[in-house]
């Protein structure tokens, strides 16, 4: 009967683990190729602001209200002069996923 039981939480442990693997996986592949990254934002009151998005070559300039999202303006990617990710976003990109892995 013991052995029984045994079995049975060793078997729920192994999926357990697994799906937790699977979802690392998958969130490490979701940040490395992500289609789309917030290029700015900047709110004008709560829950409003203008964001900027940037979806392959192009940026977006998007208003978002609470009820609603409107597109504003399409930029090419050329046009615009965008700074690569700076020292600080990335260092606090690995902070979280450091404080995500302990979790």
């Amino acid at each position: 009967m013991t052995g029984t039981y045994l079995q049975v939480a060793a078997a729920l442990l192994f999926v357990v683990l697994l799906i937790v693997a699977g979802g690392i996986v998958l969130k490490k592949k979701q940040n490395r190729f992500g289609l789309m990254s917030i290029v700015s934002y900047q709110p004008f009151g709560p829950k409003k602001g203008v964001a900027a998005l940037k979806i392959g070559k192009e940026v977006l300039i998007l208003g978002l209200t609470p009820n609603d999202i409107r597109l504003l303006r399409v930029f090419n990617d050329e046009d615009l002069d965008l700074p690569e990710r700076d020292a600080f976003q990335s260092k606090f990109e690995k902070l979280m996923n450091i404080g995500a892995q302990r979790n």
